[in-house]
């Protein structure tokens, strides 16, 4: 029972740190609490049901076209609409709130409210000790992992993720050494859409896709940024395996209402306790 909690809690944990990383890229940045992180995390999964479930794509091709026109999507909009709301946060927020509500509902016109399943491109089960593991969920996993390793070789070995990192740090200071924080900011928000958009993907064939499907990865999402600290990206990692591993503990011993319940909860005791998170740091 232990291996199979903790199998599951590193699988729903690294997605978690998928969705968390774009999150608090956005907030760090730009200092925007991106509430439409969920919608494209649903963009990412209708576009793999369109084209790998119905127009026959293969999977991992639907799934990188998923994640780049999220990516897309999320450069567009933060030009046309977020671009003059960096720094006011209170703006930003509704803002984000807006943009989620429009392409929810542009999903609900499209496909309707009902939920379709996608096929699995993978089947059939392997043993790790005595845990049960799905091929589907280990090849998302293992996706997964080689996402969060090559935006962590992006953001410490490329100029450009330095220069990110050093427009998240004091964009006055890093536009005085020639950084153009116009082009980072959009940057930053279209890479944090990428990562929405992949997790969408990756998941389109274990959950049914519809319109509201990314309303429980934006909590979750939230709540793993809260834990790990706001604009913390090693923050959003240690938060998400933790969120992971805590919920398949008790969705295992008592059911999922619970688990959710209970991740709320330390949110709650975390903010009243320390309101920096785990890794974050005090907003200036």
């Amino acid at each position: 029972m232990f291996e199979q909690v903790l199998v599951n809690g590193l699988l729903a944990g690294l997605i978690y740190v998928i969705m968390a990383l774009g999150f608090t890229l956005i907030f760090g940045i730009m200092r925007i609490v991106n509430f439409a992180h969920g919608e494209f995390y649903m963009v990412g999964a209708v576009l793999v049901l369109v084209l790998f479930g119905q127009l026959g794509w293969p999977f991992f091709a639907a799934v990188v076209a998923g994640g780049v026109i999220s990516g897309l999507l999320g450069v567009i909009l933060e030009r046309l609409l977020f671009r003059r709301l960096i720094g006011d946060e209170m703006a930003g927020m509704i803002m984000s709130l807006s943009v989620g509500i429009i392409l929810q509902s542009l999903a609900l016109i499209v496909f309707g409210p009902a939920e379709e399943s996608v096929k699995r491109p993978f089947s059939g089960t392997w043993s790790l000790g005595s845990a049960v593991v799905p091929w589907d969920r280990t090849i998302v996993a293992l996706c997964a992992m080689a996402i969060i390793l090559l935006f962590y070789l992006f953001l410490k070995h490329s100029r450009f993720g330095l220069a990110m990192q050093a427009v998240a740090q004091d964009s006055e200071t890093s536009s005085l050494m020639g950084v153009e924080s116009g082009s980072m900011y959009a940057s930053a928000f279209g890479f944090a859409c990428l990562l929405a958009g992949l997790a969408g993907a990756l998941m389109a064939p274990i959950y049914t896709v519809g319109p509201h499907m990314g309303e429980l990865p934006m909590l979750k999402a939230f709540v793993v940024v809260i834990l790990g600290g706001l604009g913390s990206l090693p923050g959003a990692v240690a938060g998400g395996l933790l969120l992971g591993l805590v919920e398949s503990g008790l969705s295992t011993h008592f059911d999922s209402t619970i688990a959710l319940v209970s991740s709320f909860a330390v949110v709650l005791l975390v903010v009243i306790t320390r309101p920096t998170g785990l890794m974050g740091r005090s907003l200036r």
